[in-house]
């Protein structure tokens, strides 16, 4: 492992130039998760990367901004938020031999709109010391009535939830999902609230007994963003990792992904940088410092995904993540006919 990034960084020094170019994004990722790549990124082509981090509101800025936009890439978490760009007209197709190589067919926009960057299973972590192993092995009996656990998780309007929606109703059919989703609304043991890895300590303070969670939230909880955090490792020890659906469709995934802007006043430098974050290095940092896993074959997970995580060989959902994201209103609709989490 530590001769693959060795040779990697070999490569990104020999490879500096003095070119006073630039490229700018507007990112609904936190500044921490992208900035040690856009960083390594500079180093290797000397291109400057400028971001604007924006916790909600990008559609409605890129659509006020219209060719005066300064923006040339989106870098944003879920796939339904993907989508909403290319259903608002704000992008633009990439045709890359690169994108296409490094990157599967089922995590690329047919159209070449949009470019799935990580992936992270969307798992259930229980109590170990109240949920037997083996008790539980699919999103499913998360809406069984006799289930005899409580559940903690966001609100059900959060883009992670949508997309999860969005996979059961591709799964179950939108009668089959809306059941689910009420089925979950009464296992709940309490309001859902709180990002992904306060759901965990809702199972470590005994009020639910399991959380849906990002997997990748699991190494953010031992690292603490750079530092470790005693609270939270005690969280992240008292649970143990679902993968649900391995005996047939296999566990939803979530990504975080890349777009090409409409009116990318940089759009060379855009699609290096785009072709960049799908290669080994970025790969490699993606999965190393945030414990997300690589969507390019090879790149080697980190040590607390292998340790912790099944060493990322999982079953994933193997359908597209196009055909799912097409059902995120869908998806929407149900949250609020169901009223769920009120």
């Amino acid at each position: 492992m530590v001769g693959f990034i060795a040779g990697v960084v070999g490569l990104a020094a020999a490879g500096v130039v003095s070119a006073a170019e630039e490229v700018n994004i507007y990112s609904y990722r936190q500044p921490h998760l992208v900035e040690p790549m856009l960083d390594m990124f500079t180093v290797e082509t000397g291109i400057k990367v400028n971001t604007v981090y924006v916790k909600k509101g990008m559609v409605e800025r890129l659509k006020a901004e219209g060719k005066n936009s300064p923006a040339d890439l989106a870098l944003t978490v879920d796939v339904s938020r993907l989508v909403a760009l290319k259903r608002a007209g704000l992008l633009q197709t990439v045709n890359s031999i690169q994108l296409d190589e490094n990157i599967p067919q089922n995590l690329r926009d047919p159209d070449g709109n949009w470019f799935v960057l990580t992936q992270r299973a969307r798992v259930i972590m229980a109590a170990r010391e109240r949920v037997p192993e083996g008790a539980l092995t699919s999103y499913e009996q998360l809406s069984d009535p006799d289930l005899g656990y409580k559940i903690c998780m966001r609100k059900g309007n959060h883009a992670y939830n949508i997309s999860q929606i969005s996979s059961m109703v591709s799964a179950l059919g939108r009668e089959g999902a809306k059941k689910w989703l009420e089925g979950v609304g009464k296992n709940l043991g309490r309001k859902p609230q709180g990002n992904d890895r306060a759901q965990v300590g809702g199972v470590y303070s005994g009020e639910c007994d399991l959380a849906i969670v990002n997997t990748y939230y699991f190494g953010k909880m031992f690292t603490g963003n750079g530092g470790k955090n005693p609270e939270q490792i005690a969280w992240a020890k008292g649970v143990r990792v679902i993968f649900p659906n391995q005996g047939d469709r296999g566990a939803h995934i979530n990504v975080s992904g890349v777009t090409l802007l409409k009116h990318a006043p940089n759009r060379a430098n855009a699609i290096r940088l785009m072709e960049w974050l799908s290669g080994d290095m970025a790969q490699y940092m993606y999965a190393h410092e945030n414990h997300e896993f690589p969507v390019k074959i090879g790149v080697p997970t980190s040590p607390l995904v292998t340790k912790y995580l099944s060493g990322g060989r999982f079953k994933a959902d193997s359908v597209s993540l196009a055909k799912i994201a097409e059902y995120s209103r869908v998806a929407s609709e149900l949250v609020a006919e169901v009223n769920f989490g009120s």
